[in-house]
């Protein structure tokens, strides 16, 4: 990551105790970035073990920020706002559209008030069922369908900041299905892989929803576009030390079925695969996404490169399941 940024200056980090926020200040400090402000709440969880080992001027409640940053406005380089809840099967539309919406606002008003960098996390749950695409066009945002209060409060910011022509400064990222190490705390919202390895390890076994559309998929071939989160974190930071600015994917642009997926999981703790088909829960089948793919055209025009990702799917399994799974390591 070639620095443009002021060393002295402080990248504001929210989320930062979290997956991705987490592994973005381990991505920061890796390349140099040490004047790091994280801002999260910590609470009953064990996300303070994400932050072992990492190197930061302070960590803050997020309550505390709007307070924290008087008087600082000439001492922030960037605003990372990483920081929601993710929660799909989060029913209290309220509590959502208070934490993921209007702090969000807060905060990029800020940001545009003082002409600071801010790169904040959008959804791919904002595309609904993906009947209309993947397409991270900002004309196409008023039409995208969420199917979830979650998705919903992540469209209704890209919704925001479209209307303010907020992105003409700013910078939001569609994430897709990020996987990897730091998620031990995101419980029912981990990442398969991370489910399915003591199921293998305790029952040699997978067992995966059978099709809800089985004129199109296969029992298990239901496909998403999963992105490690080392390329996830790594594509977001090279937003630091540019200008660009607008709505982006972040993903594979690749389909990986769920299959092999699961094949991988086998390959990497070395079992036999054994996947057993079972029946989708009713309370999944009208909000269940068979089908992800991001459109990286702009991002790779944008950012000027040919391949967003550095790791392929399997050795991104190969790599999470080995060195922090098994060894129960975060990054």
């Amino acid at each position: 990551m070639a620095s443009k940024l002021d060393d002295q200056k402080i990248i504001v980090v929210t989320g930062a105790a979290g997956f991705i926020g987490s592994c973005t200040v381990r991505y920061l400090n890796d390349k140099g970035y040490h004047n790091l402000l994280l801002v999260d709440d910590i609470k009953k969880t064990e996300k303070w073990k994400n932050l072992l080992h990492k190197k930061s001027r302070n960590l803050i409640s997020r309550h505390e920020l709007f307070h924290w940053l008087e008087g600082r406005e000439s001492d922030i380089a960037a605003f990372i706002h990483l920081g929601a809840c993710s929660d799909t099967m989060e029913m209290d539309g309220d509590y959502l559209m208070e934490n993921n919406f209007r702090y969000t606002v807060r905060l990029a008003e800020y940001a545009l008030k003082h002409g600071t960098r801010f790169i904040y996390a959008s959804s791919a749950a904002t595309y609904g069922n993906g009947a209309l695409g993947f397409c991270d066009d900002h004309e196409s945002i008023e039409a995208l369908r969420p199917l979830n209060p979650y998705g919903f409060s992540k469209y209704y910011f890209d919704l925001w900041a479209k209307q303010h022509g907020a992105f003409e400064e700013i910078v939001g990222l569609k994430y897709f299905n990020v996987f990897g190490p730091n998620e031990n705390h995101k419980g029912r919202m981990s990442s398969m892989v991370y489910k399915m390895v003591p199921i293998v390890a305790q029952e040699g076994k997978i067992r995966l929803f059978k099709s809800n559309e089985p004129e199109k998929f296969a029992d298990g071939d239901q496909c998403r576009d999963f992105i490690y989160v080392k390329d996830a974190v790594r594509m977001t930071c090279d937003f630091l030390n540019n200008s660009i600015s607008g709505l982006f994917n972040i993903g594979t642009g690749e389909t990986t079925t769920w299959n092999a997926l699961a094949k991988a999981v086998f390959k990497a703790l070395d079992r036999p695969i054994n996947i057993e088909y079972i029946d989708m829960p009713e309370s999944l089948v009208g909000q269940y996404q068979n089908y992800t793919r991001a459109d990286m055209d702009k991002y790779k025009q944008k950012l000027g490169v040919q391949t967003p990702c550095q790791f392929t799917v399997e050795d991104a399994v190969i790599d999470y399941v080995r060195n922090y799974l098994l060894k129960d390591e975060r990054w």
